[in-house]
């Protein structure tokens, strides 16, 4: 923590000054509001990811401005494409090509609005691709991790597009999508498989494994294992475990809704979190990780959307229940971290 408040919060804040003046300059008004809002509204998106730069802190000058540029095109065209003026999947596939595009230094860029109305954003979109190509030529063993990366990349950019499409088609959609997969994760349930499909965190600790010039396939592998979809899954059902009244208002799909009770979903979240509790023990630095782990659950369950919600409050408790010290010590953390971003 000493580290993520001497470097990494601030080289974060700075990046963040950086794209927010970048957005600034977009000339559509649509682009704009939706640039600036979600940089105002998600940055701790950005900050949280940016903890991996902590185990390699040598090479934070590439995995910062990587880390920041990539979450930002994420939370960015995820403002897109919740407050859409389009519901068309060509145009959410469309826009999603550009993280495909970030982490492939070779890829030429794209047409990224080609099938919407608003089209001029002063190359804010292309800049953040071509940053994010620009910190991966830098890494000495990122072939390593690129096809690992360009899968992940490419189920995150499915889940945005199944589940901003029409309301009345996306959860067909999502269950054909798990018809795909399902063979693979039989310890899990389709909206779990979806959860985990949406985090990054995966893709940052590929950067990170990437910055290591001796990487070898059986450590990818087990970073897979691990992050696939136990530590992502984690990230992301308590992202939307928060949300759920917010989501309600606001007519989004939230993965926590398919659970048949509370109980359930103390049980399965309880779950998923053991389950990645294990498969770290068997990544380099096992203790980092159950850092982010805890890291995770501290943030989530401290945020104030928990009090204004019961039930949501009575699973954090019961989550929160015999928490190890490592677990308050980041709780604590997290809620000073809010109240001077």
């Amino acid at each position: 923590m000493i580290s993520v408040y001497r470097y990494i919060l601030p080289e974060v804040n700075e990046q963040l000054s950086f794209w927010k003046s970048k957005a600034s300059s977009i000339p559509n008004e649509e682009l704009r509001t939706q640039a600036l809002a979600s940089i105002a509204t998600k940055q701790f998106h950005c900050q949280g990811g940016a903890v991996y730069a902590t185990a390699h802190l040598s090479m934070r000058h590439v995995l910062i401005p990587l880390i920041v540029a990539f979450q930002s095109i994420s939370d960015y065209l995820d403002n897109l494409c919740d407050r859409s003026t389009s519901l068309d999947p060509l145009d959410f596939r469309q826009l999603h090509q550009s993280m495909l595009d970030a982490i492939d230094p070779e890829q030429p860029l794209h047409d990224y609005y080609a099938y919407r109305d608003e089209k001029e954003d002063g190359g804010y979109l292309t800049a953040l691709v071509q940053q994010c190509q620009a910190s991966i030529r830098q890494m000495p063993s990122y072939l390593q991790v690129v096809d690992q990366v360009k899968e992940f990349v490419s189920l995150y950019c499915d889940l945005q597009v199944y589940k901003h499409i029409r309301k009345d088609l996306r959860e067909a959609q999502l269950h054909q999508w798990w018809d795909d997969h399902h063979a693979k994760y039989r310890q899990i349930d389709w909206n779990e498989f979806a959860a985990a499909t949406g985090s990054t965190l995966g893709m940052f600790m590929l950067f990170l494994a990437a910055c290591d010039p001796f990487l070898t396939d059986k450590q990818v592998a087990s970073i897979r294992e691990a992050y696939f979809p136990y530590v992502c899954g984690l990230h992301i059902l308590l992202d939307y475990l928060i949300d759920q009244e917010e989501d309600s208002e606001g007519g989004d799909l939230n993965f926590c809704t398919y659970y048949d009770s509370l109980d359930m979903t103390v049980e399965r979240i309880a779950f998923i979190a053991q389950e990645a509790r294990s498969k770290i023990l068997f990544l380099e630095h096992p203790r980092f990780h159950r850092m982010i782990i805890e890291g995770l659950l501290a943030l989530y369950l401290s945020d104030p959307k928990v009090n204004s919600q019961h039930q949501v409050k009575k699973i954090s408790k019961r989550l929160m229940k015999n928490s190890p010290l490592t677990r308050l010590f980041f709780w604590i953390n997290s809620m000073y971290i809010r109240t001077t971003s």
